[in-house]
């Protein structure tokens, strides 16, 4: 026991030098870098946060024991230049980290100078999103990337249903990429940016001036600023000069606009009322005990920290404070690990050394790749909550809180989180369960908008700063009814435009519109021409009766129909009389032989079924012919007198009879047709014939007709003839292609119905070709025709679009164009229209006929074994077998011609016989010939 003793404390003694050993193997001091800019809002705030943790740290002899970490803090005082000099310092005197830049566009440069020599940079607010550790793999990102705030932007911008944004940024790096990553991050949700407004960076209140003006010119009213504190609030104060923070703007700052604010212990009312109704996002971090006691004791940090003013803790001192704390963990890490605190000289810059600069003195971290690991691979719980690395570098769990400005103070309306999306509960709270998407769960506070209203804003105006819009109408010189232009008192009227002014009556929002006539007046004008206008920013939209087709959807958006349309070939039709044999055309050939042959087979079926039973269908082979042909087509008008007295035989007969009604019904109606409407014919019977002839072909003018019939079918342009009016459409049809006219005319169907409803004569051939509709054509992506489009469905929906049709248009035209259309090969009844009756007979006469046959054989089979046993027997002889075999079939056949009674009578009679015969030999003998001579004398 005293040995087992012994030996554990030698062991013990061992454990306890190796850790003395392994502590004091640690240096005393390592040196880190902190880089600030003392005249920010975030550079005072991180200051005081990093000296604070550094205190904590090297107070804590649970992290890092026997080290301290020795902190050289620089102010770069926002100047990018003097900020990479001072890089260069730290890179001189053997630092393992620096805390900082505070710039993006600083961090850019330094990253380079990083990854080179292996000191890991360590930022707490570059939040430019293409500073990714790819490229730059010793740059560690503390804080959330600018690729999750614009993806909480688009996100805010998709619950609100706007579909185009205005983004006004500094044009930097910061600004410049996380602009680029918001439109990624909209088009994915089906919006875009429609206008980027940048600005230099120091521009001067002139020049945001003259950005915001050409933003106000424009059509998006949600605007998304991006900028620096400084830059960002004289876009407020110049934009309320211009009035442009008033209802019907919505504005959303980033991060930088709470960045200011927070630390910020009195608020300036002047200021915030610059900015009423704007929403910001802040940096959401929880509630943890080491932010409880940084706040508590924030107040003593200012106090060592002189020379300065009073100010709060903010969101980006947490995450400074953080940082320190991540690189405290990652160092004990590090030497835990065995690593050691060493630099090499960089062989590049030996290279180049000795002209004039000190670049010897700059030398690479020997243990930098390791410390960058395991930067890489804390995970504890800190001020902003947990902070872990994900594996792309990003921080764990973004999330930012949703902040209105109302009156005088800030407003939490809700949080965003990349694991839940919007929410008025905490993220934190929606950690715990399943992770959320969609639509139902993406809720916010109300918010009071610009103009002290609670009314979302529309989002959009029309261009020009909400002016009246330019609408560019066709001035049509034929079929007026669908739109005119009065040129005397320039008033438009017609279908077209009383379908859009009932539609614009049912916004929710005023339209200030303005018709401007399109054309000569004295043709038809060209519509690709009108909305070509549209491409030139001529006219804001074109109302009138536009076709929407594919070439034009290219380049304008259109409503939804609100007249269906399509191409149809109009053309010259005459009477075809019926003639002698109009009696024939309601069936076809194929039709009239199936029937007539059906009536024989049906003959056939029912003489099988009853010959034998039945005397009317006995006697000579001449009389059973006539009386299978006259019972045959009898049935046709239910007129056969032969009774039916098998229940096979009526079993066939009813469901012929049901076939025969419905075939003389069918044939009844369809003659009926004929003979009494009035039959029409063409040589054109539809566009594909028009197509393979080498006739003239007439169009509109204006029309897309005639593009479409020599781009999308090939017609020559020299078969094309334009004609401008209904009167033109009737003489060139009345002419004809031998005398100057046109033998066909393909136009749209409105246009055609209301010729036809004037001109019954004619008449359309074929179908329509074509199918489409007239809508109203905006710009792409204009809100308005969405907006139209909604109106458009509910005056159909309501009655209101048919009643302006019956309005314009006579209410009998519809009945006129139908009765106009020519078929001119019209549908005759054929074998296929009545091949499910014809096979439901077909299986009723195989079943009867089958039964028929098995119960015939059944009674041949009794009545052999009765008349002759000997000759179920098989015959020994080839002779006598083939004899036998002709003998059966010639018994068969006879027995099948006879009547089923006699065959009974004499079944009767032979049983009657054996029994007067006592039973003797010589009398069963007598009996069967007398028997034999019976059947013969039947």
């Amino acid at each position: 026991m005293k040995f087992i003793f012994y030996l554990f404390s030698i062991f013990c003694c061992l454990c306890s030098c190796a850790q003395s050993q392994n502590i004091s193997g640690r240096p005393d001091a390592v040196r880190i870098g902190a880089q600030f800019a003392r005249n920010s809002t975030i550079g005072r705030v991180a200051a005081v946060a990093v000296l604070a943790a550094v205190n904590d740290i090297n107070n804590d002899s649970n992290i890092l024991p026997g080290t301290k970490l020795d902190l050289h803090m620089h102010d770069s005082s926002c100047n990018r230049f003097l900020g990479i000099v001072q890089a260069l310092q730290f890179m001189e005197k053997d630092t393992v980290a620096i805390i900082g830049p505070l710039s993006s566009t600083t961090a850019h440069v330094l990253s380079h100078l990083a990854n080179e020599l292996h000191v890991p940079l360590m930022s707490f607010s570059a939040t430019d999103p293409t500073l990714s550790s790819l490229e730059y793999p010793f740059f560690v990102r503390t804080t959330v990337s600018d690729q999750f705030q614009m993806t909480a932007v688009a996100d805010l911008v998709e619950y609100y249903g706007w579909k185009q944004v205005t983004t006004i940024f500094v044009d930097n790096d910061y600004g410049r990429n996380a602009i680029s990553s918001l439109g990624d991050e909209l088009s994915k949700r089906r919006s875009k940016i429609l206008y980027k407004a940048p600005f230099r960076p120091g521009a001067s209140n002139n020049e945001i001036a003259d950005v915001l003006i050409k933003v106000a010119m424009m059509e998006s009213r949600v605007i998304i600023l991006h900028a620096n504190p400084d830059s960002g609030l004289v876009v407020f104060q110049q934009a309320l000069k211009l009035g442009m923070v008033s209802n019907g703007y919505a504005w959303i700052a980033t991060d930088w606009l709470t960045s200011y604010l927070d630390p910020s212990v009195h608020l300036d009312i002047g200021l915030l009322s610059t900015m009423q109704g704007v929403l910001t996002l802040r940096h959401h971090t929880e509630n943890t005990r080491r932010k409880s006691m940084l706040s508590s004791k924030w107040s003593e940090l200012l106090k060592e920290d002189s020379g300065h003013s009073r100010f709060l803790l903010s969101t980006y001192g947490l995450y400074a404070y953080d940082t320190v704390w991540m690189l405290a963990h990652a160092l004990d890490a590090f030497f835990n690990s065995g690593g050691n605190i060493s630099f090499s000289p960089d062989p590049k810059l030996n290279e180049i050394s000795g002209r004039g600069l000190n670049l010897e003195a700059l030398s690479v971290f020997d243990g930098g790749q390791l410390l960058l690991e395991k930067i890489h691979q804390v995970d504890f719980l800190g001020a902003t909550g947990p902070v872990k690395f994900d594996s792309g570098g990003n921080l764990i769990q973004p999330a930012y809180d949703i902040v209105s400005i109302v009156g005088s103070g800030l407003r939490t309306v809700g949080y965003w989180s990349n694991y839940s999306g919007l929410s008025v509960i905490s993220p934190e709270t929606l950690y715990k369960k399943p992770a959320n998407r969609t639509r139902e769960t993406q809720k916010l506070h109300d918010v009071i908008w610009p103009g002290e209203t609670i009314n979302k804003p529309r989002g959009w105006v029309f261009p020009n700063n909400g002016n009246e819009i330019k609408i560019g109408v066709p001035d049509r010189v034929s079929y007026r009814q669908f739109v005119s232009v009065d040129s005397e008192t320039g008033m438009v009227r017609g279908l077209c435009i009383d379908v859009f002014v009932a539609a614009i009556n049912l916004l929710a929002y005023p339209v200030p519109y303005r018709f401007v006539p399109f054309g000569n007046n004295r043709e038809n004008p060209s519509y690709s021409e009108l909305i070509n206008k549209i491409i030139t920013d001529d006219f804001d939209a074109v109302v009138g009766d536009v076709a929407i087709v594919t070439n034009r959807t290219k380049v304008v958006d259109f409503t939804q129909p609100y007249v269906s349309s399509g191409l149809v070939v109009l053309t010259s039709v005459k009477r075809q009389n019926s003639g002698g044999w109009a009696f024939l055309q309601p069936f076809t050939i194929k039709m009239w032989t199936v029937t007539g042959l059906f009536f024989l087979i049906i003959g056939t079926v029912v003489w099988m079924l009853e010959h034998r039973i039945n005397d009317e269908f006995r006697g000579p082979p001449a009389k059973q012919l006539i009386t299978v042909f006259w019972f045959s087509f009898s049935t046709l008008f239910f007129a056969h007198r032969e009774d039916t007295r098998s229940t096979l035989g009526r079993f066939v007969i009813i469901i012929w009879l049901f076939v025969v009604l419905i075939i003389q019904s069918s044939y009844t109606a369809s003659l009926t047709s004929i003979l009494t409407v009035q039959q029409l014919t063409s040589p054109i019977t539809g566009i594909d014939s028009l197509i393979t002839s080498d006739v003239p072909i007439g169009f509109q003018v204006g029309s897309f007709a005639e593009n479409y019939l020599a781009q999308e079918l090939g017609v020559a342009h020299s078969r094309l003839k334009a004609l401008g009016s209904p009167e033109e459409y009737k003489k060139a049809l009345d002419l004809g292609p031998s005398k100057g006219g046109v033998a066909a005319i393909v136009d749209e169907r409105p246009y055609i119905e209301l010729f036809l409803y004037q001109n019954p004569k004619f008449a359309v051939v074929g179908s329509e070709f074509t199918k489409s509709g007239w809508g109203f054509a905006f710009p792409r992506d204009s809100p308005l025709s969405v907006d139209l489009s909604t109106a458009i469905l509910e005056l159909s929906e309501n009655g209101d679009l048919q009643r302006i049709h019956d309005k314009w248009l006579a209410s009998d035209m519809s009945s006129m164009s139908q009765a106009s259309e020519l078929d001119q090969d019209p549908d005759r009844l054929d074998v296929y229209s009545f091949s499910a009756l014809f096979l439901i007979c077909g299986l009723a006469c195989i079943f009867a006929l089958a039964i028929h046959a098995c119960n015939l054989f059944y009674q041949y089979s009794r009545h052999a074994a009765e008349e002759d046993p000997a000759a179920l027997q098989p015959s020994a002889s080839d002779g006598s077998r083939s004899l036998s075999r002709r003998s059966k079939l010639q018994s068969f056949l006879s027995f099948a011609d006879r009547r089923e009674a006699d065959i009974r009578r004499a079944a009767k009679e032979k049983a009657a016989g054996l029994g007067g015969s006592g039973g003797s030999m010589s009398g069963v003998s007598f009996t069967s010939s007398g028997s034999g001579s019976t059947t013969a004398s039947c």
